[in-house]
């Protein structure tokens, strides 16, 4: 049995180090290179495997040494791979990531194969869609993949999670069929047609008329603020951690223990609460998947910070 189904996307990450941004037509010395797994979807899958849930991935890989790359990691991660396409003659997808000296990022993405994955390949992926307790996606994978695999979810009565990053429009017809949208502040805006500089309430408002009806807006270390249907929106304040490394996977993280908390019979409150631990310990390492906390590391951290702790465990 498989707990989440994530419509993932696969990159391999070419990590540079740099001081600051160059600007355009600007060649800087780099510091340290590294070439990390990567991908929304794929890592949000490592996060939720990561957090206890049984997991498997929904992709579309290149037939070459990166796509091998992916089914390695899946598989040290207890991944489910049984619907996984390799394409033949094709590249899997990279990202190009900077590395700033505050930890900061900048990302560029090139899907490669993952351009492909279609709603034929999530349908032969239906039974064990319907037998998931939630089914997650991002805006790295097609439309038309997730729309599919949101409407096999809702027929069969599977939650429905979309991290909508990177931004970019969103057809009505998916956001209908999202139970849970995780945009942060600047997607949020994109996503309703607002000014990048709207009140984040009118976004969601918005956002909840198109139809999506529980909307986690994401602020990176200031937490969160969740609004579920007609209840007005809550802040969930962020932790502080020593030692922040870099901040690259911290989104796919909360989406990822997100969906394993929702998976284990958490309400939203908490499950919100539990994401926002495990995101902030994962900018304790490096990369998009470095830092990834375990179930018991979560909950290891909370334990010994009971201050920290906003909703009591069960």
């Amino acid at each position: 049995m498989i707990d989440v189904v994530c419509i993932a996307s696969w990159n391999v990450d070419l990590v540079v180090q740099l001081d600051r941004p160059p600007v355009r037509g600007e060649t800087l010395m780099a510091g340290a290179f590294d070439m990390l797994p990567g991908g929304k979807g794929s890592n949000a899958a490592v996060a939720c495997a990561r957090q206890g849930a049984r997991t498997a991935v929904v992709s579309r890989i290149g037939q070459d040494g990166f796509g091998d790359m992916a089914l390695q990691l899946w598989s040290q991660e207890g991944i489910d791979t049984t619907h996984i396409v390799r394409a033949a003659g094709e590249r899997s997808g990279v990202a190009q990531i900077w590395v700033y000296a505050d930890g900061d990022n900048s990302i560029a993405v090139a899907p490669g194969a993952g351009l492909g994955l279609s709603a034929m390949h999530v349908e032969a992926a239906r039974a064990q869609i319907a037998r998931a307790k939630v089914v997650m996606a991002s805006n790295e994978v097609p439309h038309e993949a997730t729309q599919a695999a949101f409407t096999i979810a809702r027929h069969y009565g599977v939650t429905t999670l979309l991290n909508p990053a990177p931004a970019k429009p969103l057809p009505a017809a998916l956001l209908s069929l999202c139970d849970i949208l995780t945009p942060n502040e600047t997607e949020a805006r994109v996503l309703a047609g607002l000014a990048l500089d709207a009140p984040i309430h009118d976004a969601v408002v918005a956002l909840q008329h198109l139809g999506a009806p529980n909307i986690v807006v994401t602020m990176g270390k200031q937490g969160c603020i969740y609004y579920q249907g007609d209840m007005a929106g809550e802040h969930v304040p962020g932790w502080a951690v020593d030692d922040v490394l870099d901040t690259i996977g911290a989104g796919d993280t909360f989406t990822g223990a997100l969906a394993a908390a929702l998976a284990r019979g958490e309400d939203l409150r908490r499950s919100v609460d539990w994401a926002n631990a495990a995101a902030a310990l994962s900018v304790q390492g490096t990369g998009a998947i470095g830092g990834m906390p375990t179930h018991a590391a979560t909950q290891d951290w909370l334990d010994r910070h009971p201050s920290a702790r906003l909703v009591p465990s069960k």
